[in-house]
Formats: structure tokens, sequence, C-alpha cells
């Protein structure tokens, strides 16, 4: 009796067993489930913030586009305005000189306009060459040991000093802004 007790009770032991694990695994595949679905959807609230931090960030690229676009207009604005003085006081002093007013004035304000484009040597740029060349003179001369390398040092020297004088000649003349 004691026997048939013993393996009645280990059996229903197994049996009860048997059935929790069912349960919690089904309940710890409907939890996996929950937090699968709990991930996607934190995924997704981060897809949606950053296309809101793109957005935000076209709408801002959109306005600094339109603050140099009105710049841009200032600027030719102020070009404009400048050539205009310009063809006015080489239009009066041309149609004296000639005495052909309107030949005069249209053939100055084709020329004033070309000269309001920047063309030419910046006086950074010739700065820069003409002091490369004076100091590559003045290094191959100083240096007697080593008058190639007393070159390249001078011209290095020569042209950093030649492009800082002439950049600020730039600022002073308008043709560069800070």
């Amino acid at each position: 009796m004691k026997n048939l007790f013993l393996t009645g009770a280990s059996i229903i032991l197994l049996l009860s067993s048997c059935n929790k694990d069912e349960k919690l695994q089904t309940a710890s595949l409907e939890q996996q489930k929950l937090d699968y679905q709990a991930r996607q959807i934190d995924i997704e609230k981060q897809k949606l913030a950053i296309e809101k931090e793109k957005i935000n960030f076209e709408r801002q690229k959109d306005s600094l586009n339109k603050v140099e676009a009105e710049k841009e207009q200032e600027r030719k604005a102020e070009a404009n305005r400048v050539a205009r003085k310009r063809t006015t006081r080489s239009s009066s002093s041309g149609s004296v000189a000639n005495n052909s007013s309107s030949a005069s004035s249209s053939s100055n304000t084709a020329a004033t306009t070309t000269t309001a484009q920047k063309k030419g040597w910046s006086s950074a740029a010739k700065g820069t060459v003409i002091g490369t060349v004076g100091g590559a003179a003045a290094g191959a001369i100083i240096s007697k040991k080593n008058p190639g390398l007393g070159a390249v040092i001078g011209g290095v020297a020569g042209g950093a000093t030649g492009y800082t004088i002439g950049r600020a000649e730039d600022r002073k003349s308008g043709r560069v802004q800070k």
C-alpha cells in the first residue's frame, strides 16, 4: 500500500510538473510576442523621430538658403548701385571730352559693367607671387652653404608674408569680406 501510494504521488507530481512547464512555455511565448511588439513600437517611434529631425533640418536648410539668396540679391543690388555711380561719373567726363554724350555714355556703361565684375588677380595673389619670388631670391643669396634650401625657406616665408599683406589690401578694397 505504501508503494502504491508513493507511486501514485510521484506520478501526480510528475504530471503536474509537466503541465506547469507547458503553461510557463506558453506564457513565455506570449510574453516574447509582447516584448517583440513593444520593441517594434519603439523602433517605429525612433523612425518617426528621425523623420521629424529630417523635416526640421530641411526647414532650417531652406530658411538658410532663403537668407543666402537675399544676401546675394543685396550684393547684386549694391554692385549695380556702385556700377551706376561709376557710370554717371565716367559718362559725364566722357561726354565732355567727346561731345557725343549718347555714344560715350553707352560705351562707358558697357565698360563700367565689365569693370564692376571682379576680374584679374587679387592683391593676395599678387602679394603671394611677389613675396615668394623675393623671398626665394633673398634666401638663396643669404644662405651661402645651401642656396637651394635657403631659396625654399625664403620663398615660403615671403609667400606667406605677401599673402597676408595682399589679403589685408583685399579687405580694405572690399574684394573680400571677413
